[in-house]
Formats: C-alpha cells, sequence, structure tokens
C-alpha cells in the first residue's frame, strides 16, 4: 500500500469534493506553501492514486436519457468466458460502469442510455454475441437519490493510526 500522511489525505480528500479546485487554493486549504503542495500532488498521480478529474454534467438538461442497472449471471464461471464479457463491456460507450460482485450475480452493469427502446437493442446486441448470459435482470433508475458525492475519507480512515498494515502512518 501507499503510505499517505494526513496531508497527503486531505489532498485527496479535498479534489474528491473539488476537482477543479486551483493549486494554490488546494495549498491553502491543507495549510501547505504552494511548491510543497505541487510536489505532493505530482506524487499521489504518479503513484496512481488519483484516476482523473471529473466534471458532473446534468444529462437531463442536455438530451433525454434513462439510467439503467443491469445484474448479470453467466453460465460458465471460467476465465475465457469472464475475459470475453469484459472485453466485449468495455466496446460499448453505454455501458458506464461495470463491477465483479461475489456471491448471486457475476456482474453489476450500469447503463446510461437515451430510452428504453434504445436499452433493450443493447441487451439484444449482447445476447447475439454469445457472452454466455446465464440470465440478466434488469433495475430501472426512476430518479437519482445521491450521486457524486465525495469519498468518505474520515468514515475509511478512522482508526487507521491504532491499526497496523494500513496505508496511513
Amino acid at each position: 500500500m501507499f503510505k499517505l500522511d494526513d496531508r497527503d489525505i486531505e489532498i485527496l480528500k479535498v479534489l474528491s469534493a473539488e476537482a477543479r479546485i486551483s493549486k494554490a487554493e488546494l495549498a491553502k486549504r491543507i495549510n501547505l506553501s504552494p511548491s510543497p503542495c505541487w510536489e505532493r500532488l505530482k506524487r499521489l498521480e504518479a503513484a496512481g492514486l488519483i484516476n482523473g478529474y471529473h466534471a458532473e454534467i446534468s444529462l437531463k438538461k442536455i438530451v433525454p436519457n434513462v439510467t439503467v442497472f443491469v445484474t448479470v449471471e453467466l453460465e460458465r464461471h471460467k476465465a475465457d468466458t469472464f475475459q470475453k464479457f469484459e472485453r466485449a463491456i468495455h466496446e460499448r460507450a453505454e455501458i458506464t460502469g461495470c463491477w465483479a460482485l461475489g456471491g448471486g450475480f457475476d456482474y453489476l452493469l450500469q447503463i446510461v442510455i437515451r430510452d428504453i427502446d434504445a436499452y433493450q437493442r443493447l441487451i439484444d446486441t449482447l445476447l447475439e454475441q454469445g457472452l454466455g448470459f446465464s440470465r440478466y435482470y434488469t433495475y430501472i433508475v426512476t430518479k437519482p437519490v445521491k450521486t457524486g458525492t465525495p469519498l468518505p475519507f474520515d468514515a475509511l480512515f478512522a482508526g487507521a493510526d491504532e491499526n497496523k498494515g494500513t496505508a496511513r502512518d
């Protein structure tokens, strides 16, 4: 694990909530001069702890769309089946999230698409590709309740100083 101190964690916490913050304001927020703050930020990026900077777009103000979650169970639980499925998922821009799961289903997909007809065409295409679907369940989002919230750094690192082997020293 990458070792983090309190300032590193504060940098990540601030960026998680405000990715567009200026470097000068970030340094001020974490009580550090700009140069050392910039060096820390570059080190965190180089270590792969910051995967990117994103904007939350209010898509509903731009174009009609629907968000759908789909749970997928595959027929075979073999490496080649999982790899084939995952390659196909990467090729589809409409599939904005995919998580491999432990438990009853193999994958959870997040799909953002124009409408239900387009969703059905996407599913039909995936089924025709012979990806090994055993079954799938569709869940249509009727309204977002909580999205785009910053990561829960305080809760994740609570008590980390007392635990050996954590990323925070």
